[in-house]
């Protein structure tokens, strides 16, 4: 394991999920000791893991994930995670990383600048902040912290694979989500492909 220090589990309960659409599942959610950013991650362990688990990095996003914003994906993709994690057994890593790492006061300031015409990424580069501020090596230690050196991974994005990868997890599949288009959030998504290589299928984003 490489040299970012070792967390440990602190805590697991056991909590029912139920998303606006009715759909529930079961969750047992795990805290952690250790985590070399110190903030309050969380591992959803869901379905029963046997093998090599899949496993979603989620990014917490209070507009999507909470108020249902149109203008990003990020809650339809937390609902679609939890049903394809739960199915196939595996972990949702909520990680405390508002607006790709620059937190919420500047992302709501990068929308206004959106709001202008500016993509995602040029906004926050126009605030003098990271396109993409994460960093994973957090992650990579609730995985180990969980016994999984080696997962798929469900998501669109390539940096958190490669990411993982010189953490130390090994990577298998990288199995994409799903396409959740809105009128609000076509050029949110577009951009997601032109700068960051992203795996969105879907034509009319990528021609």
């Amino acid at each position: 394991m490489p040299q970012h220090g070792t967390a440990t589990v602190r805590s697991r309960v056991r909590i029912p999920l139920t998303f606006p659409d009715g759909y529930r599942a079961d969750a047992e959610v795990l805290t952690f000791h250790g985590l070399a950013d110190g903030a309050e991650h969380l591992a959803l362990a869901l379905g029963e893991v046997r093998g090599t688990p899949l496993v979603r990095l989620h990014s917490e996003c209070l507009t999507g994930d909470v108020f249902g914003s149109d203008r990003c994906d990020c809650g339809p993709q937390l609902r679609e995670s939890v049903e394809r994690i739960s199915e196939a057994g595996g972990y949702l890593l909520y990680l405390r990383q508002e607006g790709r790492g620059i937190g919420l006061y500047n992302k709501l300031d990068a929308y206004a600048l959106q709001d202008a015409g500016l993509d995602t990424y040029e906004a926050n580069t126009a605030l003098g902040l990271p396109e993409d501020g994460r960093d994973y090596t957090a992650a990579a230690q609730m995985l180990h912290a969980l016994g999984a050196p080696a997962i798929d991974l469900l998501s669109n994005n390539p940096d958190k694979a490669d990411q993982l990868a010189a953490l130390g997890v090994e990577v298998g599949l990288r199995v994409p989500t799903g396409v959740h288009l809105s009128d609000s959030n076509v050029r949110y998504l577009r951009a997601k492909v032109e700068h960051t290589g992203h795996s969105i299928a879907l034509p009319s984003l990528v021609g």
